[in-house]
């Protein structure tokens, strides 16, 4: 239960953070092009919020409502800018209601003069005012519309950079990895075998960053590996992704996807046990066991298992001295579990160069940017996968957005995970679809290229078909959590 807090407190924080930059560009570009903001909400306030503010004038929530002015409150022709043809400019911050509300599926700004999630109808019976969203160039409407996704992108933008100045990158290059790699079983039945060393991806050459070329493999149609000296090129299954995704959740696999292809190195032999009274040694290598060779770690695992107390003969390399290397057979006694008593080093850096960049403060923004387009593009092509029958399947809600945060606090991991959402939230919202950013986008395009707008009855019900649409879609995705929890 623990877990499952610390988790959700994560996953508020982080929509939190990416609610209040999205709406706050929205809110920054219509302020500074004059257009009035008559609300900025975190979450949604249907009925009641939970808090409300508006400087000088009130705070409350849960339906009460305290003054901090004895002045009443204006009416909408009584405010400033109304009664003189809308001359009189409105303070930048103070004509605004900021506040919270209790549904955490989003935020909203409630901008005069537009038609979006509020649908206030009757406001756009009035007469046009001069500080509307709706008596505003094409192209000022425009800036006001693009710059949630614009910030969202910015964000993230910022985090990486902001990593990767902290903490630099660290990692050890895949072209490095001298045994080639060593994969699931997913990735084997696409055609993978281990010791492959991966080269290309679509013919692109792979960088050698782990995680970014596992992105790539994952999403090419191709991938060439170097194989026993020569090159072999994979056809990638069409439903690959989904493949490893469904074997990463199912939990069956060593591996996810692939990893690297190490040998068998002793770290720690325990007293007593069978590794220990053979004379096993800390820093030994194994190489056999009995007569079957053990180039790597997941090797010797998987010829290790099935000899449950049989007594087996380990050929392991012990460094010398002078630095010459001993081959040693040993009698092993195993225990019931096949078990030897010994500790296994399993970090790639023991025995691979270690790659590791640092970044100043200049260099780190360019390393940003690179990252965030990086995770755009990766993310706008794995979306194509949504439409197919294995892509509707996996879609989640906010279960699964939940699930990728790590069971205990670690800001490094939470600022990545934060960043890769502000991607997708910014990839989202600018897909042409009505009620979001993109579908009203798309209408301003439309009067740019035909020079008229669109009738505000078809605004009106192009705004409540996303509205639909995007409900549907959320019930439908947090439904599929509940399905897959319950019958997993």
């Amino acid at each position: 239960m623990e877990t499952f807090w610390i988790k959700a407190a994560q996953l508020v924080l982080a929509l939190a953070i990416l609610i209040i930059i999205h709406e706050f560009g929205h809110f920054l570009f219509a302020r500074l092009f004059g257009i009035r903001v008559e609300k900025f909400y975190i979450f949604f306030d249907p009925w009641k919020e939970l808090f409300k503010w508006k400087p000088g004038k009130y705070i409350g929530g849960l339906g009460k409502q305290k003054n901090l002015s004895n002045e009443p409150e204006k009416t909408e022709s009584e405010a400033p800018g109304n009664a003189d043809g809308g001359k009189k400019k409105s303070k930048f911050w103070s004509d605004t209601e900021y506040g919270i509300g209790w549904i955490p599926l989003g935020g909203y700004c409630k901008i005069s003069g537009m038609i979006d999630e509020s649908m206030d109808t009757e406001q756009m019976k009035q007469p046009a005012k001069p500080y509307e969203f709706r008596s505003k160039p094409a192209w000022q409407r425009l800036l006001v519309m693009i710059a949630g996704v614009l910030f969202n992108f910015l964000l993230a933008i910022i985090i990486y950079a902001g990593i990767v100045y902290a903490t630099g990158e660290k990692y050890v290059s895949l072209n490095d990895a001298r045994l080639g790699l060593d994969y699931s079983p997913a990735a084997q039945k696409a055609g993978f075998q281990n010791g492959d060393l991966p080269i290309r991806a679509d013919g692109e050459s792979l960088d050698g960053i782990p995680t970014e070329d596992r992105l790539k493999m994952m999403q090419a149609k191709e991938v060439t590996v170097l194989r026993d000296g020569k090159e072999v090129t994979l056809d990638m299954p069409e439903n690959f992704i989904f493949d490893l995704d469904k074997e990463m959740k199912d939990g069956n696999a060593a591996i996810n996807f692939f990893t690297y292809r190490i040998p068998t190195r002793i770290t720690q032999v325990m007293p007593g046990e069978g590794a220990a009274k053979a004379g096993v040694q800390s820093g030994d290598e194994v190489i056999a066991i009995n007569e079957t060779a053990t180039p790597s770690l997941s090797e010797f695992l998987t010829t290790l298992q099935g000899h449950d107390n049989e007594t087996v003969s380990l050929t392991v390399v012990r460094k010398g001295a002078a630095a010459a290397n001993d081959t040693i057979r040993l009698p092993v006694q195993l225990s019931e579990n096949s078990k030897m008593g010994v500790g296994l080093e399993v970090d790639p850096s023991a025995f691979f160069n270690v790659k590791e960049k640092k970044y100043n403060l200049l260099t780190s923004i360019p390393r940003g940017i690179e990252m965030g387009v990086d995770r755009l593009t990766s993310y706008a092509k794995s979306m194509k996968l949504v439409f197919t029958k294995e892509g509707a399947k996996s879609v989640g809600g906010f279960g699964a957005i939940g699930s990728i945060f790590p069971e205990s606090w670690d800001w490094i991991a939470f600022w990545n995970i934060a960043a890769f959402l502000s991607v997708a939230l910014a990839f989202m919202n600018i897909l042409p679809i009505p009620a979001l950013d993109g579908g009203h986008v798309l209408f301003l395009l439309y009067e740019v290229v035909f020079r008229r707008k669109p009738s505000e009855k078809f605004m009106e019900y192009a705004q409540m078909t996303g509205m639909v649409l995007l409900i549907a879609l959320l019930i439908y995705a947090n439904g599929m959590d509940i399905v897959r929890f319950f019958f997993k």
